[in-house]
C-alpha cells in the first residue's frame, strides 16, 4: 500500500473571490455527534448491553483487548449510524466518540498493547469479522472463531424488551407477522430461487408487535410465508402469558399465513386471529348480491363502491372446521367499465365482537404499517446484508440490523414522543439528529464534544436530549 505522508489537498472553484481549498486534517473530528442521543437510550433501556449479554467468550481473557459487549456494540451502533459494511470499522476504529458509546475506558486507544494500534480504541474489519462467524458450538480447537450466540436467549431478549417497554401490562396485543424477500447474489447457503419474487432470495419471517419487533428469523427462500409461524407464535403467547397472563392476544397476516395449523393453535390457546383469505370462485360466488349492489352504485357514481358482508366458510380440503369470513364486496371504476375487486378475511372474532365493515377497514388493514417496519430494517438499517457463506452467519447479520432498529425505535419512542419527529422513520432520525459534525477532545476525566454552532436543530435536539434523560 502506498504511503500516505500528508492529506490530500482538494481545490474547489473560487466563490466570493476565495478559493476553496479542503484536506482531511482538521484533527478529531466525527460526523456523528448526535450520537451522544444513542448513549442515553442505551442508558435508559440497556438493549445494546442486553444483546451483547447473549454471547458467551471463550477466548482468553489475558488476550483480550475488546471485550464482547465492545464488540457488539460497535457493530450495532455502527449499523445505527448508517455504517452497513464491516470495512467501514476500519476507519471508524478511531472515532473517540464510537469508544464511548461502546463503554471503552481508553476512548483515545493510547494503551493499546501494538504500537501500530496505538489510537485506535475500537476493534477492526477482521475482529468483528470473527465473532460474526463463530459456529453455534465451539470445540476447545477453535483457534480464532471463540464468541457463541445463545439462540434462544436472543429469541427470549426480543420479547423482554417489549414488557419492559411497556411499565403497566397492556389490555390487548396485536401480533403482525409478514414475510419478505431479502435477495441474494451469490452461493450462499439457503438462497432459493423464488418465482414470486422473481431472484435468488432468503425469505425471513418477521413478527412485530406495532413498532416493536419480536422475530427476525432468516429463513431459506424455498420455503413458504407460513413456515415456522406457529412455533415462533408459540413461543412468544407463552413468554408474554407468563408476564401478562391476562393480556388480550390477535396474531393478524395476510393470506400467506391462513393455513389450518395456525387458526388450530390460536382457536386451542386462547388467542385470536384476522388473516387474509385468498379469494376463490367458491367465495366470489357467496358475495354475489352485494358485488352487483356495489356494481350498480359504482356505475351510477363512477366512484368506487364496497359492500361488506359476514359469511361462514369451509375449505373442501384443507380446513378441520366451519370458520368466519368477513368479505368487502368492493366495484372499482375502469375504462372497460366496472371492475370487481373483492377482498376476503377469516376470523376467529365473534360477529357480536366486532362488525365486518370495521374489523376489516380498522382492525385487519392497519396491518399495512408493519410493512413500513420491514422497509425501514431492510432499506434504512442494511438488514439485506446477507453476503456471507452460511445461514447462521447471516441470521446474525439480521439479528444486529434488529438490535439496531429496536434502539432507534427507542429513540423514537422515549426521545421523540411530542416533537415534529415523533413517527419519523430511522433515514429522517439519523440525518436530522445523529450526523452532526462534532469537535472531539478527550482529557483524563472527560470527552468533550463541541457539536457544531451552525446545526439548525439545536432546540429539537436539546428537547430530546431531556426527554432522554427523564427517562
Amino acid at each position: 500500500m502506498p504511503t500516505e505522508c500528508t492529506a490530500p489537498t482538494f481545490t474547489g472553484q473560487a466563490r466570493g473571490g476565495r478559493e476553496v481549498v479542503a484536506r482531511f486534517d482538521g484533527g478529531t473530528l466525527t460526523s456523528d455527534g448526535g450520537a451522544v442521543l444513542l448513549g442515553e437510550v442505551e442508558r435508559a433501556t440497556g438493549i445494546v448491553r442486553q444483546f451483547a449479554a447473549c454471547f458467551t467468550d471463550h477466548r482468553d481473557p489475558a488476550r483480550i483487548e475488546h471485550p464482547v459487549a465492545q464488540l457488539v456494540g460497535q457493530r450495532v451502533f455502527g449499523l445505527a449510524l448508517g455504517y452497513e459494511d464491516l470495512n467501514d470499522h476500519d476507519q471508524l476504529r478511531a472515532d473517540p466518540l464510537l469508544a464511548v458509546l461502546v463503554g471503552s475506558a481508553d476512548p483515545a486507544g493510547q494503551g493499546r498493547r501494538s504500537a501500530r494500534e496505538v489510537g485506535k480504541p475500537l476493534a477492526g474489519k477482521s475482529t468483528l469479522n470473527r465473532f460474526e462467524l463463530t459456529a453455534a458450538a465451539v470445540s476447545a480447537t477453535e483457534r480464532y472463531k471463540k464468541i457463541a450466540l445463545d439462540d434462544a436467549a436472543v429469541d427470549r431478549l426480543f420479547v423482554d424488551l417489549l414488557v419492559q417497554a411497556h411499565p403497566t401490562p397492556p389490555a390487548a396485543i396485536t401480533l403482525d407477522l409478514d414475510a419478505t424477500d431479502d435477495p441474494a447474489h451469490g452461493q450462499q447457503e439457503g438462497r432459493f430461487f423464488q418465482g414470486f419474487y422473481g431472484h435468488y432470495c432468503y425469505l425471513p419471517l418477521y413478527i412485530f408487535a406495532g413498532e416493536h419487533l419480536l422475530c427476525a428469523r432468516l429463513r431459506p427462500g424455498s420455503v413458504a410465508a407460513s413456515h415456522g409461524a406457529v412455533d415462533e407464535i408459540a413461543r412468544i403467547v407463552t413468554q408474554l402469558r407468563g408476564v401478562w397472563p391476562t393480556v388480550a392476544i390477535t396474531v393478524r397476516g395476510d393470506s400467506g399465513f391462513c393455513r389450518d395449523d395456525l387458526m388450530t393453535w390460536c382457536e386451542g390457546h386462547g388467542v385470536e386471529y384476522v388473516l387474509g383469505l385468498a379469494r376463490n370462485r367458491r367465495l366470489e360466488a357467496a358475495i354475489g348480491r352485494e358485488l352487483e349492489q356495489a356494481r350498480r352504485t359504482c356505475r351510477a357514481t363512477d366512484a368506487p363502491d364496497r359492500v361488506f358482508a359476514d359469511l361462514t366458510y369451509r375449505t373442501r380440503r384443507g380446513w378441520t372446521r366451519a370458520r368466519r369470513v368477513v368479505a368487502k364486496a368492493e366495484v372499482l371504476p375502469g375504462l372497460d367499465g366496472p371492475k370487481a375487486n373483492p377482498r376476503f378475511v377469516v376470523t376467529s372474532l365473534a360477529p357480536d365482537t366486532l362488525d365486518a365493515q370495521p374489523l376489516y377497514e380498522q382492525l385487519y388493514c392497519a396491518r399495512g404499517d408493519m410493512e413500513n417496519r420491514i422497509k425501514e430494517q431492510q432499506l434504512m438499517l442494511f438488514a439485506d446484508r446477507t453476503s456471507t457463506a452460511t445461514l447462521r452467519a447471516n441470521q446474525l447479520r439480521l439479528t444486529l440490523s434488529s438490535v439496531a432498529y429496536t434502539l432507534l425505535a427507542a429513540l423514537r419512542r422515549l426521545g421523540l414522543a411530542g416533537t415534529t419527529l415523533a413517527t419519523a422513520q430511522c433515514q429522517t432520525i439519523r440525518l436530522t439528529l445523529l450526523k452532526i459534525g462534532a469537535r472531539l477532545r478527550v482529557t483524563v476525566r472527560k470527552v468533550w464534544v463541541a457539536l457544531a454552532s451552525s446545526y439548525p436543530h439545536q432546540v429539537l435536539f436539546a428537547r430530546i436530549y431531556a426527554n432522554l434523560q427523564r427517562c
